[in-house]
């Protein structure tokens, strides 16, 4: 059976429909998330980020994060070991936000905290720091591998 231009005219129409059905399908069962749902106001709050990273470059070591067997070990500066320290860590994870975790700082006599990482998913964290000792800020961002 021979096709004639007005029939490979419709079957190129139905072929470009059905392919942008796909698409549309497609992107709509994408995750998106974002790094906050209350971006605005975190991002008003942006210049504690930055003056608690100052501080917290201004110390005489940084914050170290180190995977052991089966944790992951947070390890203050030695200046810090005295101080009362509270705050937060959020490892977040950018592809999806049901693998971030916020964990709230409990130090130890060793001046670190450490946590079983079997709780996480293995990839690429971004560890978020925060905390407050002697009355002042500090903030530190490091990446991480989790495996």
């Amino acid at each position: 059976m021979k096709l004639s231009w007005g029939h490979g005219l419709i079957l190129a129409f139905i072929t470009f429909g059905a392919m942008i059905i796909y698409l549309v399908y497609g992107s709509m069962k994408t995750n998106y998330d974002l790094v906050s749902k209350e971006y605005y106001k975190d991002e008003l709050a942006y210049q504690s980020v930055i003056d608690g990273t100052q501080r917290a470059n201004r110390l005489s070591s940084t914050v170290k994060l180190i995977q052991e067997k089966d944790s992951l070990v947070v390890r203050f500066p030695e200046e810090m070991k005295n101080g009362a320290i509270k705050g937060t860590v959020w490892l977040y994870y950018a592809p999806d936000a049901r693998r971030d975790r916020k964990l709230p700082l409990e130090i130890n006599g060793r001046n670190e905290l450490k946590f079983g990482s079997s709780t996480f998913f293995p990839g690429n964290y971004t560890a978020k720091i925060s905390w407050e000792s002697e009355g002042q800020q500090y903030y530190s961002e490091q990446f991480i591998q989790i495996q």
